[in-house]
């Protein structure tokens, strides 16, 4: 069984993710991937690079994300054109990936996603796993984790699916606003869920 987790930025996809993986659970992070399809000598760096002009690669060669984040946060049009080159990519080496931890026998393994809904990867699990908190919280995070002034935490935040939409989309929803030991329990009881739920049917 894979169960997608998501949620919007500074949510804590990661730490719900560890908090998994401390009781055996694998997972795929997906912004891991989409930073490995954009390394360099990967085709769609060079086809980003073809399309947003030589702006957007680093002297060393990488990706400069701050200056392509510029070019698409305020244009839907080429936010949708870097989409179409990354998200095949992406989801193509998430299904490797995905298929190299089932293999491993684990009960379930985690795809974590910051854009599940949007990029369509939901098909690609059994169940949707909500990271929620509410958004002055993911303000304050995004503000302090990205070192950007408050207007422009919200305006990332506000550009992202609404947090109420996701919730109409999960079908599991864990709260992240407190510390990492009142997660704990709530991690705990949705692996004992998901643990029962991949069982095969006894004979």
């Amino acid at each position: 069984m894979i169960i997608g987790v998501t949620g919007g930025i500074a949510s804590g996809k990661s730490t719900v993710a560890r908090a998994f993986a401390a009781l055996g659970i694998p997972w795929v992070d997906a912004d891991e991937v989409a930073r490995e399809i954009v390394a360099p000598g990967e085709p769609a760096l060079a086809e980003i690079a073809e399309h947003f002009g030589e702006g957007v690669i680093a002297p060393d060669g990488s990706l400069d994300r701050r200056a392509l984040r510029e070019i698409v946060f305020g244009d839907a049009a080429e936010r949708r054109r870097l989409e179409a080159i990354t998200h095949p990519r992406i989801r193509e080496r998430l299904i490797a990936h995905l298929a190299r931890l089932q293999a491993q026998a684990a009960p379930y393994v985690l795809l974590v996603s910051p854009l599940l809904f949007e990029s369509g990867q939901q098909a690609l699990v059994d169940r949707c796993l909500v990271v929620d908190v509410p958004e002055a919280v993911q303000v304050a995070r995004t503000a302090a984790r990205d070192d950007v002034d408050e207007a422009q935490a919200r305006a990332i935040v506000a550009a992202q699916m609404s947090r109420q939409e996701r919730l109409d989309r999960a079908d599991d929803v864990i709260d992240n606003s407190a510390d990492e030991e009142t997660l704990a329990p709530r991690v705990a009881e949705l692996d004992r869920r998901y643990r029962a739920a991949g069982l095969p049917p006894s004979a």
